[in-house]
């Protein structure tokens, strides 16, 4: 048990190691201007419920430098104003703005089905989806035109963080936040994509088309980003690209309550089980171990089971590389803050890491104000 506890260690920290040295090799990118008007684009927004949050994100729609864009307001039976401030909204908008209200008949993913009937009706080149409870700033569109310009990516991947750090667990949820964003390029940069988030994706409409959109997943309510960009690395492998730039950073809001956390990070963690590729999965189960194991330490040396030499050598393995990787992290996001909870978010994690494993292994959440499966 011992060396079987070692190992793990070990080649956790030696992961670690290489994502932290990989993240300083991904270059940050400052893609020119794109020279004319560029590619057309359509920005996807699917919402439900987000009356509160939809006109800030619109605002900052209308400071983009990059102007050849139209916006797509997918509206999920909202039961608050949403589609009321979407119509509004396209009266007074400076860019093209198309509410677009969907049927409340019942859906296994209500999100695929938003991008999907929208991408139908999407005239740019480029899609670009997020969230209605996000935010973006003014140069958001111009840097994803401008590297799409300047490499031909089928798809991007932006980076997102959480918008303010206000208290001890909004902090926890940005440094957590940080190492999916975080190994979600570095494994992409591999040439091994894992994980990506729908907040800030951008791919071409053609290559959507292509891949068959979301058939084959569209049965499950979650991974709208994830298994749409597996199946783009199969069908063009290395095309796809990290966005490292701060003007591509999309913030939205840290959750305020444990509930409606738990109820999204299970949401995140079932979908490995659909995974189809065995890598995903394969570094789950590994996650999975590396923070069982020195929760699997202590204990022993609770009990006499494992020296002292044992335990140290578990949580420095995981204590040393995991700090170093999350701070970079941290301040490519700008989120230097946080820096100082990485602390209190390793202690925490490998249980963490450990009830959500098992919780994804239960069926169904709700999500929304619907319960989902």
């Amino acid at each position: 048990m011992t060396i079987l506890l070692l190992t793990i260690s070990l080649l956790y920290a030696s992961f670690t190691l290489l994502l932290w040295l990989t993240w300083w090799r991904i270059p940050y990118v400052r893609p020119a201007i794109p020279a004319g008007t560029g590619p057309r684009i359509t920005v996807i927004i699917p919402v439900r419920n987000e009356a509160e949050n939809l006109p800030l994100l619109l605002d900052d729609l209308e400071r983009q430098t990059y102007r050849n864009f139209d916006v797509i307001v997918a509206d999920d039976s909202s039961t608050d104003d949403t589609l009321a401030i979407a119509r509004e909204r396209a009266r007074q908008a400076s860019f093209v703005l198309h509410p677009l209200p969907l049927s409340n008949e019942r859906t296994a993913s209500p999100k695929k089905r938003a991008i999907t009937q929208s991408i139908a009706n999407a005239d740019g080149e480029l899609i670009v989806t997020t969230d209605g409870d996000c935010r973006v700033g003014p140069r958001w569109l111009e840097t994803l035109a401008a590297f799409y310009q300047e490499t031909g990516a089928t798809m991007l991947i932006g980076p997102v963080t959480f918008a303010t750090d206000s208290s001890v667990f909004a902090s926890l949820q940005i440094v957590e936040f940080a190492s999916l964003i975080g190994s979600g390029a570095c494994t992409l940069a591999l040439g091994r994509p894992t994980m990506c988030n729908g907040a800030n994706l951008c791919y071409q409409k053609r290559v959507f088309e292509q891949v068959g959109g979301f058939s084959g997943v569209d049965h499950l309510a979650s991974g709208d980003d994830e298994f749409l960009m597996h199946k783009v690395a199969e069908r063009f492998p290395g095309s796809i690209r990290f966005v490292k730039n701060r003007d591509a950073i999309v913030t939205t809001e840290a959750h305020q309550s444990l509930r409606a956390f738990y109820q999204q990070r299970k949401r995140w963690a079932s979908k490995w089980r659909a995974y189809t590729s065995w890598l995903p999965t394969l570094l789950a189960i590994f996650i999975f171990m590396a923070n069982a194991a020195p929760v699997v330490a202590l204990g022993g040396w609770l009990v006499g089971e494992f020296s002292s030499q044992t335990l140290l050598f578990v949580l420095l393995s995981k204590v040393v590389p995991e700090f170093l990787f999350l701070r970079s992290v941290l301040v490519f996001l700008q989120k230097n803050s946080s820096v100082k909870l990485i602390p209190l978010t390793q202690l925490i994690y490998p249980f963490y890491v450990i009830l959500f494993g098992l919780a994804a292994q239960g069926k169904g959440y709700r999500w929304k104000g619907r319960d989902l499966t």
